[in-house]
């Protein structure tokens, strides 16, 4: 069976198309993937081919690895990490002692807290 990657799918109108290991570029309709499969760009597919009105589609498709999400690549390394975290508990333990005294931020150190906290939320969940 040709194996290629999903170069583009609209989940909504039920379509994209296939990069194939081949170079060949096929058709991909939505009835073609399994029951509660979702393909996002990248993904790995193991397909079958027919000829269609305007070229190659797929048929009997099956999800072989899931795409490595855009947020997972460009994440820090672990140790990088850890050291961010540390430095953000001793941010947020001065402004923890500071409302302990009825002292909130000012406006513009609590965005960029709030900035930080969100990108590190967002590594942590990728």
């Amino acid at each position: 069976m040709p194996t290629g990657r999903v170069k583009f799918y609209d989940e909504e109108k039920g379509f994209g198309f296939i990069a194939g290991d081949d170079g060949q570029e096929v058709f991909l309709h939505a009835t073609a993937l399994p029951a509660g499969a979702e393909v996002k760009a990248g993904a790995r597919l193991e397909y079958g081919i027919a000829d269609g009105k305007r070229g190659p589609q797929a048929l009997s498709v099956r999800v072989v690895e899931a795409p490595v999400s855009l947020a997972r690549q460009r994440r820090m390394k672990a140790d990088d990490m850890a050291v961010v975290v540390e430095n953000l508990i001793q941010v947020l333990d001065g402004i923890g002692n500071d409302l302990r005294h009825n002292r909130y931020p000012s406006k513009a150190h609590g965005a960029k807290v709030a900035a930080v906290l969100r990108r590190v939320a967002e590594d942590l969940e990728a």
